[in-house]
């Protein structure tokens, strides 16, 4: 056997011929790594290589989607590393004589889901990195699709309501004012955007994706298929978490199945190939946030660990006794406990942010909370227990022009809007990726990189060390320093993997489709009898909390629960905004854009049943 070496007119195939079409030395090695590997039996990889290598350059990200503020140029993006799965692209033709020595192939198999046929647009660069398979091809890469030239979500067959019904609808409830039930108070029914015709919807940037099919959607989401008490599964529980796409199963599996490792400084090849991925998924998150620097994310296990790990690092070593502390009513219990305990360390001291009666910050008050002691303000960008999207712009200027500096808890942000941090010019922003249909246990830190670096450690251990002695110990620079021990790199990689699933829809395909959904259940909700909405603000995401007269919320959620139909009952760990509003507890339908009206129909049909006393 000949082995094939590189020639000035190309390469020479098994046969001795010119083999033309391979670029470079580097790809020539890679194709005979995989030849050799091959011999044995195994299974011949895909040779595809990303679109936008293929292409020479880096498109640029889109526009930011922020409820108020200036957008912002878009950011030029540093070369990645490239995730071994993470994506497809044009493919790099494999030599004759290499396929026939190589085991058969199946032929290629046209897209089973919607995502499948979708182009993959982030950006994925060659030179410059320093990890180890850089630019290496996948050897599990899907085809991209032509793009198409629509830039609308389409409208769907199970009937989302019309502009023209739907703005009838809305001046109909507008007009209403109903009784509570529950306190003898006029319901708040008036004044947010689904329940007022003359209040301005959400500005929603158009997208340059594919239209929009929620049935094809669906099909990415196996879990969607599943039965509950012998009725098909509906999951209004996003709130709580989200459910995972196909496509990010798949790339947890090929994770343990072929990159199986720990990362970094490891002289073999699935240490290499666990640090592309990983730093790959660094990458793709620098982007989805439009930070300036992947050195400024942070992996964590989940946004409660990010706000815990900001105030055991920045919040000690810069809030002493004296200092205040700004949060808001509206806060989840993991932006608020964090904070008492610094507060109690130190001496400092909380206050918070009061809401108007349709669960929106007052801005007036949080106004007249800041002062020269105020040192941080921690806020929500969208409530958990109510829907309610915060200004969160104005609120972050408003901090810096007092001289603080602001945490945004995104968790429940960034699978609703287009996020970017410096746009807002957060200073920290931090979400979970469960809550964006990742993995478990996965989450991130965005800090801006000046701030990082005047930081201290959060714990010590491997992985975060530039050298060790038994008299110092010096640390490598951010992000390393924050990440001690062996992390959650597989999950870490599905995050990833969630990103490109969302990025390839479009999150303002998304947020209009979601939007049409909310309206249809609040608009569906408020005309029950008994029912009160609890959180009305004029801009909301997915969540339309609610209690039904005469029943408990776990009565509510175990009907709902007989009929197949998933919602979170109780506090939601959010409990100082419910008892502003009266309640202990409220069941919390919360949207995704795989749900249908379809399914809301059928939330409808037992709340209705249950108000009309038939248990």
């Amino acid at each position: 056997m000949t082995i094939p070496t590189p020639t000035s007119k190309g390469v020479e195939g098994l046969s001795g011929a010119p083999v033309p079409g391979i670029p470079d030395e580097a790809t020539l090695g890679r194709l005979a790594s995989e030849f050799f590997r091959a011999l044995p039996g195994a299974a011949l990889p895909s040779f595809d290589l990303p679109s936008s290598l293929a292409a020479g350059s880096t498109p640029a990200p889109e526009p930011s989607l922020i409820q108020s503020g200036p957008s912002v140029a878009p950011v030029p993006v540093a070369p990645d590393p490239v995730d071994p799965v993470g994506g497809g692209g044009g493919e790099l033709g494999v030599p004759e004589a290499y396929a026939a020595a190589l085991p058969p192939v199946a032929p290629p198999q046209p897209p089973s889901s919607f995502i499948d046929s979708l182009p993959l647009t982030l950006p994925v660069s060659v030179p410059g990195s320093p990890y180890y398979f850089l630019g290496e091809a996948s050897p599990y890469q899907q085809a991209a699709a032509p793009k198409v030239p629509e830039n609308r979500v389409v409208a769907q067959p199970f009937g989302l309501p019309g502009d023209g019904e739907l703005h009838a609808l809305l001046a109909e409830i507008a007009g209403e004012r109903k009784t509570d039930d529950f306190h003898g108070r006029p319901q708040h029914s008036g004044n947010f955007y689904f329940l007022d015709a003359t209040a301005r919807e959400p500005e929603i940037a158009p997208s340059a994706r594919p239209p929009f099919d929620v049935n094809a959607v669906r099909r990415d989401f196996p879990i969607l298929q599943e039965r509950v008490n012998g009725k098909p599964l509906v999951w209004f529980d996003n709130a709580a978490t989200t459910q995972k796409p196909q496509s990010v199963i798949d790339r947890l599996a090929y994770f343990y199945a072929h990159e199986n490792s720990n990362i970094h400084r490891a002289a073999h090849e699935l240490a290499a190939r666990a640090t592309d991925a990983y730093e790959a998924a660094r990458n793709k998150v620098q982007r989805f946030l439009g930070a300036g620097s992947s050195d400024e994310i942070i992996f964590v296990r989940g946004a409660t660990e990010a706000i815990n790990l900001v105030a055991k690092t920045w919040g000690v070593q810069n809030i002493v006794e004296g200092d205040e502390i700004i949060v808001s009513l509206l806060e989840h219990h993991a932006n608020i406990v964090p904070w008492q305990q610094l507060a109690a360390q130190v001496g400092a001291k909380i206050k918070v942010i009061p809401v108007d009666d349709t669960g929106q910050l007052r801005l007036d008050e949080y106004q007249k909370l800041l002062g020269p002691k105020v040192k941080l303000v921690s806020v929500t960008q969208v409530s958990n227990a109510l829907g309610t999207v915060t200004p969160i712009k104005q609120v972050i200027d408003m901090a810096h022009a007092a001289g603080a500096k602001v945490l945004v808890d995104g968790a429940q942000s960034v699978s609703h809007l287009r996020v970017n941090v410096q746009a807002l010019d957060a200073d920290f922003f931090v979400f979970s990726g469960h809550k964006i249909f990742g993995p478990t246990g996965i989450g991130v830190v965005y800090g801006k990189k000046a701030i990082l670096e005047q930081m201290p450690p959060w714990q010590g251990g491997g992985n975060m060390i530039a050298d060790v002695t038994f008299e110092k110990t010096l640390f490598q620079p951010a992000p390393n320093k924050f990440e001690a021990g062996t992390g959650n790199i597989a999950d870490a990689v599905g995050l990833g993997a969630a990103l490109d699933y969302v990025e390839r829809i479009g999150l303002e395909n998304i947020a209009r489709y979601e939007h049409d959904l909310l309206v249809y259940a609040m608009r569906g909700l408020s005309a029950i009898p008994g029912v009160r909405l609890i959180g009305t603000a004029a801009d909301k995401a997915s969540v339309a909390s609610f209690v039904l007269a005469g029943y408990s919320t776990e009565e509510v959620g175990k009907a709902l629960n007989e009929e197949g139909i998933a919602v979170r009952s109780g506090h939601h760990c959010a409990q100082p905004i419910l008892r502003r509003f009266g309640v202990e507890q409220t069941v919390r339908p919360s949207l995704a854009f795989y749900n249908t009206c379809e399914e809301i129909d059928r939330l409808l049909v037992v709340v209705k049943r249950l108000a009309n006393g038939r248990r």
